[in-house]
C-alpha cells in the first residue's frame, strides 16, 4: 500500500530510507460522511494526510458561535493536528468529514520520528503548516474587516455547484461566515429583494450571478 504516497510529491521525493519510516507505519483509513474526526479535548495520536475528500475545521466560540477555518482535501495534511502533535497540546477545534474521506495516519511515533531524521519532511510539514496558518489569518481578517455581504457573496460563489445552486442551510453559511443564523437570514433576504438570489427550504439558487460577483468584488 505504498503507491499512496505518489500523492504527495515531496514525501514522493524523499530518500528511501525516510520514506521507509512513513510507508512501514502508515494506516489507510476511511470515514464516511459527518464522522468527527477530533474535537476539542481530544489528543492527536496521527499524523493525517487526506488522499480525497474533504475535511472541515470549524471552531466554537464560548457562546456557541462556529467559524470554518479552512478545509483539508485530497493530497493536504491538518495544520491543527500537526500542531497539536508538535506541541503536545489537546485540539481546540473541531474536523468533520463532509465527503467520504479517505486518508493516511501516520502515528504519532513514526511522525516524530520521520521529523528528527528527514529534512525534506520537515520542509514538508513546515511548509504545508505555513500555507494553512496564511489561510486561517485570512479568515480572521475577512471576520474582522470585511463587510458581511461582501463575505456572504464570496461564499455563495465558491459553494454553488456550476448551475447556481446550493444545498445549504443558514446555519450553514452562518457558520461558514462565523456570524449568526439570523444575521445570514436578513442578509440573504436583501440579496434576494436586489434580484441576485432565489430562495427556498433548504436551498438557495443565484439568478443573477454577475450582479452578485459585483458585489463579492466591492
Amino acid at each position: 500500500m505504498t503507491e499512496w504516497i505518489d500523492q504527495f510529491p515531496d514525501l514522493a521525493a524523499l530518500p528511501v530510507p525516510d520514506r521507509t519510516i512513513l510507508t512501514d507505519n502508515a494506516q489507510r483509513v476511511t470515514l464516511p460522511p459527518g464522522t468527527t474526526v477530533f474535537a476539542p479535548g481530544f489528543a492527536a495520536e496521527s499524523f493525517l494526510l487526506v488522499l480525497d475528500g474533504t475535511v472541515r475545521v470549524q471552531q466554537t466560540s464560548a457562546s456557541g458561535r462556529e467559524i470554518v477555518l479552512y478545509r483539508v482535501s485530497g493530497g493536504e495534511s491538518c495544520i491543527m493536528t500537526t500542531a497539536c502533535l508538535l506541541s503536545d497540546e489537546m485540539y481546540s477545534a473541531e474536523g468533520v468529514t463532509e465527503s467520504e474521506v479517505h486518508a493516511i495516519a501516520i502515528p504519532k511515533g513514526a511522525f516524530e520520528d520521520a521529523l528528527a531524521r528527514s529534512a525534506g519532511f520537515r520542509r514538508m510539514v513546515f511548509g504545508e503548516y505555513s500555507h494553512r496558518i496564511s489561510d486561517v489569518m485570512h479568515v480572521v481578517e475577512e471576520v474582522a474587516f470585511e463587510r458581511l455581504d461582501k463575505r456572504l457573496a464570496q461564499r455563495l460563489l465558491a459553494l454553488a455547484s456550476p448551475d447556481g445552486t446550493l444545498t445549504v442551510t443558514h446555519q450553514d453559511l452562518a457558520t461558514e461566515l462565523g456570524t449568526a443564523r439570523e444575521v445570514v437570514g436578513r442578509q440573504l433576504k436583501e440579496l434576494h429583494r436586489r434580484g441576485f438570489v432565489s430562495l427556498a427550504r433548504g436551498s438557495i439558487s443565484i439568478t443573477d450571478r454577475d450582479g452578485l460577483s459585483a458585489l463579492a468584488t466591492l
